[in-house]
């Protein structure tokens, strides 16, 4: 388990690949994580990639001023419905293709990226609705 920010700074920062991949895949309390992006912004999009980040805390990130950021949270499996409705509505048009792509998006979410006006966007939620547009 990560204990703390700074180690998980160091794990994501280390040259050893076993270190490393605990920074994807070991658990950290809620509070660490909290401690993470507001001590360390530039691993906000790291602690969106760790495995076991709980949705609190992807709630958060996904309204955070950076889209990358944001478009990160866009590829998770585990976003709830709320969030899924959030980053469809997200301005960035990078942020709604994640989501057009994300294998848990529902249909619903599917069918309004489809009225996007991103061609980039409507074509790839099209695609995941099995429809050529």
């Amino acid at each position: 388990m990560i204990t703390s920010a700074e180690e998980f700074v160091r794990l994501r920062t280390s040259d050893l690949p076993e270190e490393y991949s605990l920074a994807a895949e070991d658990e950290a309390p809620t509070t660490v994580w909290f401690e993470v992006i507001s001590r360390f912004p530039e691993m906000r999009e790291w602690v969106v990639h760790n495995k076991t980040v709980p949705v609190e805390i992807l709630e958060v990130l996904a309204r955070d001023d950076s889209a990358s950021v944001r478009a990160t949270v866009a590829d998770k499996r585990k976003l709830s419905p709320e969030l899924f409705d959030l980053l469809a509505r997200d301005n960035d048009e990078l942020v709604r293709n994640r989501i057009a792509y994300n294998k848990k998006a529902p249909v619903y979410v599917l069918e309004h990226l489809s009225l996007d006006a991103s061609p980039l966007v409507r074509t790839a939620a099209m695609k995941r609705l099995g429809r050529t547009g």
